[in-house]
């Protein structure tokens, strides 16, 4: 398996982020090459280099994906998609995400200890889309969040809340293999990733919905309440989906309003944008 350099990924993606964000301020005009390599600060031959090199495609190809009528178009197959992937178990394919996930929830007793005698490795680590903190507990990954700031080294504010009590180990070298097992290609020997999630029993109904939303797919908001058996709560849906604890693993960027508008995303909407558009990208 090819070695993925994840710091010059991360140091890419803040151009990129810097050209989708562009992008969505002046989308009307269709910016061509040079308008957004010029706002960047590169040439036209290096923003493409570097573009390609991030996403395996070419700007305008990468636009494409980012439009509301290709949001659509998933949002129509993510039907059948989704119903078939209910059938199949936790398995997201895609080329570079061949991940099978397993997880399981706290039990109510774990719930209230707020990790009372549990120890909690984490670190701070780049990836494709930006610095990443990840936690992980002697069962399975219980924190990743993305780092707005590439110089953060605080502890993201819902990791304290929820695990408070916990014995908490800085180990990057520990930490950085559940790292690159999620942000590089898998092969069929790795291992599943475990995660443990903390949440209430409907938020993990909702966790659990979104890890069956096939790579490269995606769902509504509505399709998922459906699916946890609750129709009429599409909105407390949407809550949970916001407070996933472990970002991009259990895909809430995947998620979008009936409308094929984007909705929010913790993490920022240029963030989801470069995150679906990249999983998007990998199916061509």
């Amino acid at each position: 398996m090819t070695k993925i350099d994840h710091t010059q990924l991360n140091r890419d993606y803040r151009r990129i982020e810097q050209a989708i964000k562009f992008l969505e301020q002046n989308f009307r005009h269709q910016p061509d090459l040079k308008e957004i390599a010029d706002y960047i600060g590169l040439s036209e031959f290096h923003f493409q280099r570097l573009f390609t090199r991030w996403a395996g495609i070419t700007p305008k190809q990468f636009v494409k994906f980012l439009t509301k009528e290709y949001a659509k178009n998933l949002l129509k197959k993510a039907y059948n998609v989704l119903d078939a992937s209910y059938e199949a178990g936790l398995s997201g394919p895609g080329r570079l995400h061949d991940l099978f996930v397993t997880c399981e929830a706290v039990t109510p007793g774990e719930y209230k200890q707020m990790g009372e005698g549990l120890t909690i490795r984490y670190g701070f680590h780049p990836t494709p889309f930006g610095k990443c903190f990840i936690a992980v507990t002697e069962r399975g990954i219980c924190f990743l969040a993305f780092i707005k700031d590439d110089n953060d080294r605080d502890l993201p504010n819902p990791f304290k809340r929820d695990w408070q009590k916990a014995i908490l180990s800085e180990e990057p070298d520990y930490t950085r293999s559940y790292r690159d097992q999620i942000f590089n290609r898998l092969d069929s020997n790795s291992r599943p990733i475990r995660l443990v999630l903390k949440g209430t029993n409907f938020q993990i109904k909702v966790w659990e919905a979104l890890l069956k939303i096939p790579f490269g797919t995606v769902a509504t908001y509505t399709k998922i309440a459906e699916r946890i058996k609750k129709p009429g709560a599409s909105r407390a849906v949407a809550n949970a989906v916001g407070n996933n604890p472990v970002a991009l693993v259990v895909p809430c960027h995947r998620v979008l309003r009936k409308s094929g508008e984007l909705g929010g995303y913790r993490y920022g909407l240029a963030r989801k944008k470069a995150i679906l558009g990249w999983e998007a990208a990998q199916r061509v």
